[in-house]
Formats: C-alpha cells, sequence, structure tokens
C-alpha cells in the first residue's frame, strides 16, 4: 500500500508538471528558458533543504551522478521548450508514449525479460496513445514533438539510473544541483523574448519545488521496487491524469478519442500489474 500511495503521488506530480509548464508557456507567462531554469533551481534548493534538514547533507554530492543530471537537464530544457507550441495533454502523451519505448528498451538491455503481460499491457497503452492521433485528430507541431521525444529519451535514462540508487533524496538533491547551473546558463544563451512575470516565476516554482523536486524524489523511492517494465507502463497514465488536468484548469476540450485512450491505457495497465512480472 505504501509503494502504490507513493507511485501514485509521484504520478500525480509529473502530470502537473505538465499542466504548470503549459499553464506559464501558453499564456506568456514566461519564456521556456527562464521556466527551465527556475523550475530546476528552485527544485535544488527546496531539495537541499529537505536533506539538510534531515541531516544528510554530509557526503550528499556522492550520490548524484553526472550522467543522471544531464539526462535530468535534457529532459526539462527539452520539456519546457517543446510546450511553447504543444497542448498539455498532448505533450505528456508523446513524453510518456517515448519514455515507455525508452525503458522497455532498457528493460530488455538489463535482461528483464518482461512476462507476455507486461507486454500486452504496453501494447495496449501504446494503441490507446495512437488513438489520440488517428485520423481527424490535430496534428501536433513538429518540432514540438521532436524536442518533447528527446525530453522522452532524457526522463526515460533517468528514471532508469534510478532504480539503482540508494539515498532516494540525496540522489535526486545532487542531480538537480549539477544540472540547476546549465539550465541558468542555457537561460542566458537562449533568452527568448517573453517577459519573465510574477505568476510565470509562481508557476516555474510551483513545478519546480514542488512537482518536480518532491515528486521526483518519491519517484526516485519507489523505482528500486519496480521493475523498469512495470515503472514504464505505470508512467501511461499520466497523460491521462494531464490531460483532465487541462480540460479542468486550462479549459481544453474532452473528446470520445480521450475516453477511448483512457480505457485501453488504463486496460493495460490493470493487466501489466495483474499479471506475472516475469517470462516462465
Amino acid at each position: 500500500m505504501r509503494i502504490f500511495v507513493l507511485t501514485l503521488l509521484a504520478l500525480i506530480a509529473f502530470a502537473a508538471n505538465s499542466v504548470l509548464t503549459r499553464s506559464a508557456l501558453a499564456f506568456d507567462q514566461i519564456g521556456p528558458g527562464a521556466f527551465m531554469a527556475i523550475r530546476l533551481v528552485s527544485g535544488a534548493i527546496t531539495l537541499t533543504a529537505l536533506v539538510a534538514f534531515r541531516g544528510g547533507l554530509g557526503g550528499m554530492l556522492k550520490h548524484g551522478s553526472a550522467i543522471s543530471a544531464a539526462a535530468l537537464l535534457l529532459y526539462a530544457g527539452a520539456f519546457s521548450f517543446a510546450y511553447v507550441t504543444l497542448d498539455a495533454g498532448l505533450g505528456a502523451l508523446i513524453l510518456f508514449g517515448g519514455v515507455q519505448i525508452t525503458m522497455f528498451t532498457g528493460a530488455v538491455i538489463g535482461r528483464e525479460q518482461p512476462s507476455m503481460a507486461r507486454w500486452i499491457g504496453t501494447l495496449l497503452g501504446m494503441i490507446g496513445l495512437a488513438v489520440l492521433f488517428a485520423p481527424g485528430a490535430e496534428m501536433p507541431d513538429v518540432s514540438g514533438s521532436v524536442l518533447m521525444a528527446l525530453s522522452a529519451v532524457g526522463w526515460g535514462v533517468y528514471s532508469l539510473r534510478g532504480r539503482s540508487v540508494s539515498a532516494p533524496l540525496q540522489a535526486t538533491a545532487s542531480n538537480f544541483l549539477f544540472a540547476a547551473p546549465f539550465a541558468v546558463l542555457l537561460w542566458l544563451v537562449f533568452p527568448l523574448d517573453t517577459d519573465v512575470t510574477f505568476t510565470g516565476t509562481m508557476l516555474a516554482i510551483t513545478s519546480g519545488a514542488l512537482a518536480s523536486g518532491v515528486g521526483y524524489a518519491i519517484w526516485y523511492a519507489t523505482l528500486p521496487k519496480l521493475d523498469s517494465s512495470l515503472a514504464a507502463i505505470l508512467q501511461l497514465t499520466v497523460p491521462l491524469i494531464a490531460l483532465a488536468g487541462g480540460m479542468v484548469f486550462l479549459g481544453e476540450t474532452a473528446t470520445w478519442a480521450f475516453v477511448i485512450s483512457a480505457a485501453l491505457i488504463l486496460g493495460g495497465v490493470f493487466i501489466a500489474v495483474l499479471g506475472p512480472k516475469k517470462q516462465n
């Protein structure tokens, strides 16, 4: 039950990031570079404060990783710039469809041997994602889609590496600390013309401190308890949460494609969770 609750909280945090980012960028409250930089800096500050509160600052940096930090930076940077042109739900669909492929590839390379139930579950989930791109659906922006696909690779690698950490909070804090200066540098190099408003700044801080910082620490705490394939499949629920959030907070439209997609994705998750873990 503890793992279930923590996983659910992490998935809600992921969806919140999509809604917060799209809300800030769609209404020109802040530019993507500034959003990314403020997000990672605020996440680093919050996580470091939490580590200090728990008395774990000594040796904290040894739990971080340059590769993990680079994957985090790739994810956050491409994620922010992609949401300039993509809807909250659509961006989440591309992101977690790509994460699915990346993490299943990692599972196969790591010789996890996912069971038939996992393969069926992921197939249903991917079909669910494809339903939203069926004939008649609005085609996504190409550049935004490519950036979100790169973001998916970054997040998939970051998640795969989280399965081996021994101190989730310290590892997440260290990765944010390593990535944050480079995020600020990217902002300075690609400032764009969008003003940084108070609302945009608060959305970025909320995304960084809560949805990213605390959410990712929770995710890193759950990953060692999950197979890579199952962790990938569970993340397919995030687009549904993000789409619902976009409908509630951003006025985005509900469609029959969303209903069918939700049934397929949730059905796939149900099969994957209840089925055997590995091939017999």
